[in-house]
């Protein structure tokens, strides 16, 4: 099977799915930890979370997933600072977060404030693989079908690493650490900000 025909682009069927995926793959990664302590209570919190992410992402962006619908990238685009945020966003991010809500609001402000604005880019904002499938290239495979196309373009793409493992496979597509990491609010993980200019 082709690299190209294991990408597909991802549709509104797929939310509640990708959902669960994306909660799976980041249910143990630092930042993951730093918002919600409880194993438990973050398994519960992050599907309804991270259909934030995926709904605003097939509304203004692309979602790539695979055939078997085991891992999802979410990419956005971006001309400037971080636009405004989707209609309710605020009451949905409590609803699907409290008692933890103000660590996910640092989180988007940490964020917001280290994303650049030099030039038009795509922003990664999400990639994630079910535990069980990582280590076999299907990330590398969804960078690929995305890259190729930015590469075409001329686009450069920007995103932030969760983790030593993460910005080591960015550094491996062509990604650079754009100067140090920034940390999470109170004495949170490091975030390593990441940008590809385009081949």
């Amino acid at each position: 099977m082709s690299r190209e025909a294991r990408v597909v682009r991802a549709g509104a069927a797929d939310l509640d799915r990708l959902a669960d995926v994306v909660a799976e793959a980041f249910a143990d990664l630092p930042p993951s930890r730093w918002l919600i302590d409880d194993p438990q209570a973050r398994r519960a919190a992050f599907p309804a979370y991270f259909r934030l992410y995926l709904e605003h992402a097939l509304a203004h962006g692309v979602v790539d997933t695979t055939p078997d619908r085991n891992a999802a990238a979410l990419w956005l685009p971006v001309t400037g600072k971080a636009g405004p945020e989707p209609p309710g966003y605020q009451a949905r991010l409590r609803s699907a977060t409290w008692p933890w809500t103000a660590r996910f609001q640092a989180l988007d402000a940490a964020m917001d404030e280290h994303h650049p604005d030099r030039v038009p880019h795509r922003h990664l904002a999400i990639l994630a693989v079910l535990p069980a499938g990582q280590g076999h290239g299907t990330g590398t495979v969804l960078l690929a079908r995305r890259h190729a196309e930015l590469d075409v373009r001329g686009e450069a793409a920007y995103l932030e690493a969760s983790s030593e493992r993460s910005r080591d496979l960015y550094l491996r597509h062509g990604y650079h650490v754009m100067g140090a990491p920034f940390h999470l609010p109170d004495g949170g993980p490091p975030m390593w900000p990441m940008w590809r200019d385009p081949r």
